[in-house]
């Protein structure tokens, strides 16, 4: 089944998805960036130079589901979410398009969140 929807992009840049027959489509930011917060934790040093752990908290600036709405974010954030199938994130695995030089310039699938 397919399903149209309007997207919003809550990554701060335009993320580029290309269709099944190659037409591109550039989904520019919402200018609302959802988050999830992080705090260093220090865990020590190496050779004189600080190590530092990520300790994350919630996703923060995801709004509420809306119909016909599906929320673009990044895969850090995708994978704090659970029980939302409004919430999907570019596929910078499998999905990839890259350039020339390897580089990722979009992508040709989205995910979705893991299970619950």
């Amino acid at each position: 089944m397919t399903e149209t929807k309007k997207f919003v992009n809550l990554t701060p840049h335009p993320l580029i998805i290309f269709g099944p027959g190659g037409e591109r489509v550039e989904i520019p930011p919402s200018g609302q960036v959802a988050r999830v917060a992080e705090r260093r934790e220090w865990i020590g040093e190496v050779n004189g130079i600080p190590v530092y752990r990520p300790v994350y908290g919630p996703v923060e600036g995801l709004p509420d589901p809306k119909e016909d709405t599906v929320y673009l974010v990044s895969s850090l954030v995708l994978s704090r979410v659970r029980g939302r199938d409004d919430v999907l994130a570019p596929d910078t695995g499998a999905g990839a398009v890259r350039d020339e030089k390897g580089q990722i310039i979009g992508v040709k699938a989205l995910l979705a969140p893991p299970s619950p």
